[in-house]
């Protein structure tokens, strides 16, 4: 493998040119030496590391255990440079056998290194509180108090070091080769649609197509594609779930969500108070809105594919890609210059990859890599107005790795819950920006329901996600699950969530096996509902406030892991744990249908 690997930009007649990311930043190339190089080095720092700290930790004072702190932090820097590098080049083609393959070397590699410096945080959690709050004291320890914090936070869940070194290195030919099968298998797959054969990225596009034909075609295909491979998706998604359950009861979780939440940083309380919240306003707010949308298309009942089809009346203009960049960065410069110089690095450097291609990882993300590089943008842009809000959302994302990355490779990374709060953040001040800029009733009318459409799939439809993760982890404690009970409880969910003016067909029940997020990470998918709530409440609080908002966000946004929700909602006055918050923010979202109602009269 050698430059290939990096794709090129891809000049598209109604698209314009979309740019493709360059990841020699990272490496030159899977096979250079400098990679070579680092993986050499780092794994000779990391046996020194293990020879000159292991078992030693409780007898060093504050200044000698900052001392290893900065030398373990410095490893995984690289090591967190070599498996960045690695996924993204993996990411930009997942169906080429020999990236499959570098991919999992580097994992193997990766995993070989990082077992001898295992030790180190397990030690650390094995020292006595007083003793190591007495090293605390030591002012060059200090500013490592807050990774300590959340270190300290998994110490009642930790195993003997036997056991997590075996959990560790058994990883990648455990979990990780299961998440890779699900990976590739989904990249591969083809959806037959007019003739073509279509990725899955594209045919989930088509699901917004103006031809209500082309939404069903692509629909129905869909979900005999993704029915034709059930039994493989049911057979890794069990293996997870029951890898999970093990785990979770050798370290003492009560519940599945319990150790996503403690990884988050957040109590299982106040998730449970926004999944109640949540559920509890299905009806006011999804139930309401697809009866709207149905009657504005002229039925009882819609078809699940026209959920998120194009309002009768909108035009449905395909967008270009100069025209994204510049609504995108337009409406983060109205709110901050500095959130919009940010923004700007990443369309003026390779650090964005756009196009639709074989092969491709679906969906969009944002990576942070590591604070000595940046990080990259994954999107698959295809020109529609949600294209341009997934833009803005992963922009937020990439902006708010920018900004943390001063925190350094250990707290740099912000937990889930509060990690889309700068993406959803980004959301909705291009959405505010766009809205200003339309006078026509109806032009108004089709922003304001996209947008609803968009938050219900950011709250009501993670929601009703994550209710389909919790019965499926319940129930795969009493045993295996039949890919026609994954979809049983599937359906129940969706229906409870979405409603009445929603109607199902049979192939529908398949729709739960290309989500990926049950699959990389189990009980994701609440953070964007988390994340939406939170920023319609902070939204609230900056259309209200005095000149300063945008200070305080941005360094909220620049403590990164260092500090708690708690701590950094309190100077705008919020506080997630309180119960009304979450009804807060779920205001916003009726207030929006409450005006698109308004209109009808």
């Amino acid at each position: 493998m050698t430059e290939a690997a990096h794709p090129k930009e891809v000049i598209d007649e109604k698209l314009g040119t979309l740019p493709a990311w360059d990841l020699t930043d990272l490496y030159p190339a899977p096979d250079s030496a400098e990679l070579e190089n680092d993986l050499v080095s780092v794994e000779k720092a990391a046996i020194a590391f293990n020879d000159q700290y292991a078992g030693k930790l409780s007898s060093l004072d504050g200044g000698a255990l900052c001392a290893a702190i900065a030398s373990f932090e410095n490893t995984q820097e690289i090591m967190g440079k070599v498996m960045s590098y690695a996924y993204l080049v993996y990411a930009g083609n997942m169906s080429d056998p020999e990236v499959g393959k570098f991919f999992q070397s580097m994992q193997e590699r990766s995993t070989g290194i990082s077992s001898h410096v295992l030790f180190f945080t397990l030690e650390l959690n094995q020292l006595d509180d007083s003793d190591l709050q007495s090293k605390i004291t030591d002012s060059s320890l200090a500013k490592y108090a807050p990774w300590l914090r959340d270190l300290r936070a998994q110490k009642d869940y930790q195993l003997s070091d036997d056991v997590e070194k075996i959990l560790h290195e058994k990883r990648v030919s455990g979990r990780s080769a299961w998440v890779r099968l699900f990976d590739e298998t989904m990249a591969s797959l083809r959806f037959p649609y007019m003739g073509e054969e279509l990725s899955s990225a594209q045919i989930l596009n088509k699901l917004s197509d103006r031809d209500p034909k082309a939404r069903k075609e692509a629909a129905q295909s869909l979900g005999k594609v993704l029915g034709e491979n059930q039994r493989l998706f049911a057979h890794i998604t069990n293996t997870l779930a029951k890898d999970k359950e093990v785990e979770d009861q050798w370290r003492g979780f009560s519940r599945p969500v319990s150790s996503r939440n403690l990884a988050n940083v957040v109590e299982d309380e106040v998730v449970d108070a926004l999944v109640n919240s949540v559920s509890d306003s299905y009806q006011d707010l999804a139930h309401r809105y697809y009866k709207l949308k149905a009657k504005w298309f002229g039925v009882e009942q819609l078809p699940y594919w026209d959920r998120n089809a194009p309002l009768p009346d909108d035009d449905d203009d395909v967008i270009s890609w100069s025209d994204a960049t510049e609504t995108v960065l337009t409406a983060y410069a109205g709110f901050s210059p500095k959130l919009a110089e940010v923004g700007q690095k990443f369309f003026d450097n390779p650090w964005i990859d756009a196009p639709v291609r074989p092969g491709k990882a679906p969906g969009a993300f944002a990576h942070p890599t590591v604070p000595c590089a940046h990080p990259y943008l994954l999107v698959n842009y295809q020109g529609r107005t949600r294209d341009v809000m997934t833009l803005a959302h992963e922009l937020g994302h990439g902006v708010h790795q920018v900004l943390a990355g001063v925190q350094g490779p250990l707290m740099a990374d912000t937990p889930l819950t509060l990690a889309e709060t700068a993406s959803v953040f980004g959301e909705m001040l291009t959405f505010q920006s766009v809205l200003k800029k339309k006078e026509d009733a109806k032009a108004r009318r089709i922003m304001l329901a996209s947008k609803v459409e968009d938050m219900l799939n950011t709250v009501v439809r993670q929601v009703a996600m994550h209710q389909f993760e919790t019965r499926v982890h319940d129930e795969r404690r009493k045993g295996e699950l039949l890919p026609e009970q994954l979809g049983e409880i599937w359906m129940e969910t969706q229906k409870a969530s979405l409603g009445p003016a929603i109607r199902f067909e049979d192939e529908y029940a398949a729709y739960w096996s290309y989500v990926p997020h049950f699959i990389h990470a189990p009980f994701y998918v609440y953070a964007y509902a988390f994340g939406d709530c939170l920023v319609n409440s902070l939204y609230a609080v900056y259309q209200q406030s005095e000149d300063g908002f945008a200070e305080k966000y941005l360094d909220m946004l620049s403590a990164g892991g260092s500090k708690r929700h708690k701590e950094l909602l309190a100077p705008f006055g919020l506080d997630a744990s309180d119960p009304d918050f979450w009804k807060q923010g779920l205001k916003v979202v009726s207030g929006f249908i409450d005006q698109l109602e308004a209109m009808e009269q």
